[in-house]
This record gives structure tokens, C-alpha cells and sequence, in this order.
């Protein structure tokens, strides 16, 4: 497990903020104000955003807190690498583990129709691939050889992480450029600059030179963004009020207000209101994290809470007037989404802290998934006529899957066309890694990152990565 070179006295702050987390413990809760953007002001919308299923929370004065320790995804010990700190490596630089593919489960009804057509481009399509501009290799690279070095570079040592990070043969790694604090989720806008938003609050925009400028700030904790396809409209998802029992998301438009309130949270730092992604059908998804570990509920009795309607779910949601659905249940903590070619939509998953194999799902629109009928000692049996799907693919325990992203572009080989990419954020061995999903189990992608958790495609067709730990914005792009 990786830890900086710490003072004794910050170390044993740090670990104490940890474990309270760890323990459902939370600092005092505060009620966040909307956030100013210091941005150009955005095209007027047709109508004020509401949502008429939820009610919306007004803002308040109270100043905005961020916490100063985040528990991660699945409640285990974070990365620690910082931004002016070497960090030492774990084992998971150099062990490789297997993951297993499951079986996809066959839909029993679909919301969308995909049977003709291929969904429209969202902000990670580009160009449909065509024979002619794909470079194929002769074999397929598969795995890629596990990281030796035992030592992290310095943040700001370009050479050393782009010698560090191993990638499949005629792929090429290039650090593009570093922000402040702690990536969460990116995008690439209109304009073709890459948006990321950091734990802080913070949105930031960098380019091709890998030149960074504040976009907007003020938020808590954002963890989701996306561009609404064909506009300049930036959705952004994040903590309302900042309370671990009680709190409170939302989704907004950065410079126009929320959109979306009364979104259950927090049970831990990373379980709110996470990716937000762009349906075929121009409605807007998003991932709702469980407000407990196992669905019990959080007064040290065990017993089962009553779920929340909109907790441990994908939700839909009308863009302009925020009207919401349920899409799909059962995820303890969906981080991110991602649609595919074929129109199904994939969702990463962190399993509960007992320890069992984290998940990818491709989601089954109206079925349960998983939360919160568990297999433990404390979990609990679904109710008769309940039916629970399986995972799709599976990872290590406590590997924490973030972002999840879909090639649909033309700069990879042939055979990369849909596959799905997964970062693997936390420390513990088996992660710190992208993945591969496509036929078969899941393969090593890129390998040696220190908390690698966003992973989208650009419109020039590389791929890009985002470490929460070093700030790194990583570029991976197809040279044969």
C-alpha cells in the first residue's frame, strides 16, 4: 500500500480523518451555495430547469468545505501520491491477478431502440471507423508487461512517467499536462479543449499543449461532468450538502444553475452523484451511488434500511427540466457510464467493503443488480420474486473501478472498436491500471500510473488518462 513520506504527526492526522470516514464518521455537515463560474456567460435555455420529481434545495450561505482526506471508492486506503511528493510503489506495480469475464445477461426489455442504427456521437464519439484509416496490426499485442520500477518520479518528471507507464506494443504514452489537486472526471468540450474537474471543486480546461486555465470553481467535490452533445452546456454532478447520514447531490449547468436536487448522499467521500453520460435518446444518465455499504443502516444495529427511491441507481433525466426516472438499480457505488456502439449502456461498480470482487455491468434497463442483496454475514436476501443479475466482469477486490469509457474511434487497430477501458484507481495489488475489456477476460491496458481514474477518447481518437494521486493527465495514442 503506497503512502508518502510524511511527517509522524501529519501521517497520524491523515489516517485519523481515514478511518472516520472508514467508519461512516463525517466532519461537520454544511450546506454548499451554487457556485459562480469564471466563465462567459452560456446561451440562455428555453425553459428555467426544474425537476418535478424531486424537490429542489435552495442553496445557502454557509462557506463550502472539502474533505481534506477522501475515503475512496470502496472504503479502503487510498493512493497518497500528491503533487510534490514521490510516492513509493506497492505491489501492484508488479503483480499481475486475473480478472474473470462473466457472462452477459440477456436483456428482458430495452428503453432504447438500437436494432437499425448506432447511437448518435456524444462527447466521446468521433468519426465511425473505416477499414481504410485503421492501421491493424498483424496480431493483436494483448497484455502488457507489468511495471519494474520501485520507484515513483517526481510529479513534474514528463520523461519519467512516460518511461514508467507501459502500454501494448505500437502504442505510444505522452504526459500532456498536470492540474492541481485531485482529478475526478474529465470531458472534451466544443472548443476541442480537455475540461476536468478535481476533488477540490475546481473545473479546468487544457490544451493540446498541455496549458491549463480555470474554468470555473466554487463547487464540493464534483465527481461527474459531460457536454451536452450539439451544445456548450457543461453538466456537472455534486454534493449539495456535505453529510454523510442526510445529505444531499445535485446536477447542474456550469454558469446556469442546478438542474437536478435532492439527489441521495454521502455515505462516503466518493459515493454521491458520479459520471453523467449522453443517451442515444438525448436524455441525460447518471450514476447514484448506495447510501450505505450493504444496504444496513448506519446506527451500528445491522438492521436493513429502507431504500431510498432514487439510491444505487442509474437515473435518467430530462436535461432541460430535470424530470427523473429510474433506469436500472442495484449499484452500490456506479462511478462511471458509458454507452456503446450497439446502444447498452456500461456502468463500473465498487462491491461492498467485506471484499468481494468489484464489478462492471452492462446495464439491463428496469432489472436489479446487486445492491443491496449481498452474500455475508450481515448482508441481506432479496425478497421473493426479486431476481438479481450478475456482473458482467469482475475484478479484484478493492481494485475500486472508476472511469469507464468506450472506443468508438478510428485511431486504434480494428479490434479496439467498442471495446471498453476501465481504470482500476485504488492501491491495492491487482489495480493501478486501465484495462481492457473486449473478448474474453479483461487484459492490462496501461500498467504503472499511481490512482489512475478517468478514462475518456478525444476527438483526435488517443486516449486520455486521469490520476487522481499525481494530477498527470496522461495521452495514449496509436503510432504502429
Amino acid at each position: 500500500m503506497k503512502f508518502i513520506t510524511l511527517t509522524m504527526k501529519k501521517y497520524l492526522f491523515l489516517l485519523t480523518i481515514f478511518f472516520l470516514a472508514a467508519c461512516g464518521g463525517s466532519t461537520e455537515p454544511t450546506a454548499v451555495p451554487q457556485p459562480t463560474a469564471e466563465i462567459a456567460a452560456a446561451p440562455e435555455v428555453t425553459a428555467e430547469p426544474t425537476d418535478t420529481t424531486v424537490p429542489q434545495a435552495a442553496p445557502t450561505e454557509a462557506p463550502i468545505t472539502n474533505t481534506l482526506v477522501p475515503e475512496p471508492p470502496t472504503a479502503t486506503a487510498p493512493p497518497t501520491a500528491t503533487s510534490d511528493t514521490e510516492v513509493e510503489p506497492t505491489a501492484a506495480d508488479t503483480e499481475d491477478t486475473e480478472e474473470t469475464a462473466v457472462p452477459e445477461a440477456d436483456p428482458t426489455e430495452t428503453a432504447i431502440e438500437t436494432t437499425e442504427a448506432a447511437p448518435e456521437p456524444t462527447s466521446e464519439t468521433t468519426a465511425e471507423p473505416t477499414t481504410a484509416s485503421q492501421p491493424p496490426p498483424a496480431e493483436d499485442p494483448g497484455e502488457v508487461p507489468p511495471v519494474v520500477s520501485n520507484e515513483y518520479p517526481d510529479n513534474n518528471d514528463k520523461s519519467g512517467w512516460e518511461n514508467r507507464i507501459n502500454v501494448p506494443a505500437g502504442f505510444d504514452v505522452t504526459y500532456l499536462g498536470r492540474v492541481e489537486g485531485h482529478p475526478t472526471s474529465m470531458d472534451f468540450g466544443p472548443d476541442g479543449l480537455l475540461y476536468i474537474a478535481n476533488q477540490e471543486g475546481s473545473i479546468f480546461t487544457m490544451d493540446s499543449s498541455g496549458n491549463v486555465n480555470t474554468f470555473a470553481s466554487g463547487y464540493n467535490t464534483p465527481t461527474g461532468i459531460a457536454f451536452r452533445p450539439g451544445t456548450n452546456q457543461l453538466y456537472i454532478s455534486d454534493r449539495l450538502i456535505n453529510e454523510n447520514v442526510g445529505g444531499e447531490a445535485q446536477i447542474s449547468i456550469v454558469g446556469q444553475g442546478q438542474v437536478v436536487g435532492g439527489l441521495p448522499c454521502c455515505y462516503t467521500f466518493l459515493h454521491a452523484a458520479h459520471g453523467i453520460a449522453f443517451g442515444p435518446d438525448g436524455m441525460g444518465y447518471v450514476g447514484v451511488g448506495g447510501r450505505a455499504d450493504h444496504g444496513e443502516i448506519l446506527d451500528g444495529s445491522g438492521r436493513q434500511d429502507e431504500l431510498h427511491p432514487l439510491e444505487a441507481s442509474i437515473l435518467r433525466f430530462n436535461p432541460d427540466n430535470g424530470e427523473l426516472s429510474v433506469y436500472a438499480r442495484g449499484f452500490r457505488n456506479p462511478y462511471d457510464i458509458a454507452w456503446d456502439a450497439n446502444g447498452a449502456l456500461w456502468v463500473t461498480d465498487n462491491a461492498p467493503d467485506y471484499g468481494p470482487p468489484e464489478e462492471v455491468h452492462r446495464v439491463v434497463p428496469g432489472a436489479e443488480h446487486g445492491y443491496p442483496w449481498y452474500d455475508c454475514d450481515t448482508c441481506f436476501s432479496p425478497p421473493p420474486g426479486v431476481a438479481v443479475l450478475p456482473p458482467t466482469y469482475t475484478f479484484v477486490s478493492h481494485a475500486s473501478p472508476t472511469g469507464i469509457t468506450v472506443y468508438k474511434a478510428s485511431q486504434f487497430p480494428a479490434n479496439y472498436y467498442n471495446n471498453k477501458f476501465v481504470a482500476l484507481w485504488s492501491a491495492f495489488p491487482g489495480a493501478q491500471k486501465v484495462m481492457r475489456l473486449a473478448d474474453g477476460p479483461p487484459q492490462n491496458f496501461a500498467t504503472g500510473f499511481a490512482a489512475p481514474i478517468e478514462v475518456i477518447v478525444g476527438p483526435d481518437g488517443s486516449m486520455y488518462v486521469g490520476d487522481w494521486a499525481t494530477g498527470i493527465i496522461f495521452k495514449i495514442s496509436y503510432t504502429g
